[in-house]
């Protein structure tokens, strides 16, 4: 008797195994090829964010110094002459904030500590105005940054000189050639100036004249009547020496300077990622939009700081689901760099503060910007109330002065003179620290504006 024949449903599902079997491999390995590549554009997007912040934020000594190479190979010669040679100098870096001042000298010491009779053999105290208020505190950091506390102890001196001479003494290892040389910072230097009977300065200038320790000062100030500042006999001990930076590049090389700072450098891992950011950003050098945002700014502010925080806004957006910077990211960028502080405090005011702030633009107008008093606000807002008593509140004066003194915590408002205890606060002259045009925009964002109060802002005079 013949078996029965195996029915086919009993086969179909084996058979029906396999393909599916094959279909499951390819989208496997398709999801773990995906993976992978998200994994590196993310490690590319990582860099490219690393890289950028340097430069932007840290005024790291990378990459390349724009329109002060004169003045780089003279600050580099004045400072391997007391590092190699043992002479003592001193000098000013003058320009405006954000011209380069810190970032031309970061790129000199790291040149220098490259060099190999340099590398073991420099000191460098960087003291700063801001900081060190008084030559108590200035000599307190001295001592730490040369680390001699131990050495200091619990000695008492009689003066300044003593006590400096002290250290110098201190870190001597037998004559001047074999001496250490010490390099001086001074940021912020014109706040120095105001140091009693300026001795840190006296000081500091008498050792670099003196055939003492190899001493090298080094000042850095946006001020340019620096040298008026300073005392006849410190004067007498500096030599003069001024290293100008005054942002002296056209708008071409604002262009080249924005290309050279977004662009990546050839040892980037991925050559590929690099070689698409760095062909985007010359697309974007081109772009009509881009180099009016930059015109904007290079006509507003040409220091390189203020063009720094442009790109580190732009480049924030950088993500891996939007690899490569837009014209659109350089936009909103600049519309976040030029967003003006004052007009943001005024959307947190109430709609009386507001109101306090249309009635000094009106006084404004009115009395050509002379100074006003609280009474003369008061009446102002009283008169618009009268207009307008059916859309706002008639808030008592004692109300309305509690907003007025808000506004004066806020430097919204500033007094022209100090208040005394005689005075009455009602008649205290002020001034208002914004123009018509900052309220006006501020208004046009304010969420929930009576329209009564805009059309009172907008109106040419006050109601008379």
């Amino acid at each position: 008797m013949r078996p029965s024949a195996r029915p086919s449903s009993a086969r179909a599902p084996a058979s029906l195994r396999e393909p599916r079997m094959q279909s499951m491999k390819p989208s496997a390995m398709n999801k773990r090829k995906l993976k992978e590549s998200s994994a590196e554009s993310a490690e590319c997007i990582s860099q490219v964010q690393k890289i950028l912040r340097g430069r932007f934020c840290h005024q790291c000594a990378a990459g390349k110094l724009f329109g002060m190479e004169q003045q780089y190979r003279h600050l580099l010669e004045l400072l391997k002459r007391t590092t190699v040679h043992g002479e003592s100098n001193s000098a000013l870096i003058i320009g405006p904030r954000g011209s380069g001042k810190t970032t031309l000298l970061n790129h000199v010491l790291k040149d220098l500590r490259a060099m190999e009779q340099v590398r073991e053999n420099l000191l460098e105290v960087h003291l700063n105005g801001l900081l060190q208020t008084n030559d108590k505190v200035a000599l307190k950091e001295i001592t730490r940054q040369l680390q001699l506390e131990n050495v200091v102890g619990d000695k008492v001196f009689g003066s300044f000189a003593e006590n400096l001479a002290f250290l110098l003494e201190a870190l001597r290892k037998g004559d001047r050639t074999s001496s250490c040389p010490i390099l001086f910072v001074l940021d912020e230097f014109d706040l120095f100036v105001h140091h009693k009977n300026q001795t840190l300065l006296y000081n500091l200038f008498d050792i670099s004249q003196s055939a003492q320790t190899p001493v090298t000062v080094i000042g850095l100030t946006c001020r340019q009547d620096i040298l008026e500042l300073l005392e006849k006999r410190v004067k007498s001990r500096f030599s003069h020496r001024q290293i100008y930076l005054m942002n002296s590049f056209d708008f071409k090389q604002y262009i080249k300077i924005f290309k050279k700072q977004l662009s990546l450098p050839a040892e980037f891992p991925d050559e590929s990622f690099a070689q698409k950011w760095n062909n985007n950003v010359q697309h974007l050098s081109e772009d009509k939009t881009v180099q009016d945002v930059l015109q904007n700014l290079f006509h507003h502010a040409k220091d390189l700081r203020s063009l720094h925080l442009l790109l580190m806004l732009a480049s924030s957006a950088v993500t891996v689901h939007h690899p490569l910077l837009t014209a659109a990211d350089l936009q909103e960028a600049s519309r976040q760099h030029s967003t003006d502080s004052k007009a943001n405090i005024v959307h947190g005011l109430s709609v009386l503060e507001i109101c306090l702030l249309i009635a000094m633009k009106h006084l404004n107008e009115v009395y050509d910007g002379e100074p006003f008093n609280f009474q003369m606000v008061y009446n102002e807002f009283q008169k618009f109330i009268q207009r307008k008593a059916h859309c706002m509140y008639n808030f008592e004066k004692p109300v309305v002065m509690k907003a007025f003194e808000h506004l004066l915590q806020l430097e919204l408002v500033q007094p022209l003179e100090r208040p005394s205890a005689r005075a009455q606060r009602e008649f205290l002259l002020m001034k208002l620290q914004l123009d018509s045009s900052q309220i006006m925009d501020a208004l046009q964002v304010y969420p929930n504006c009576p329209t009564d109060v805009k059309q009172w802002a907008a109106s040419s005079l006050s109601w008379l």
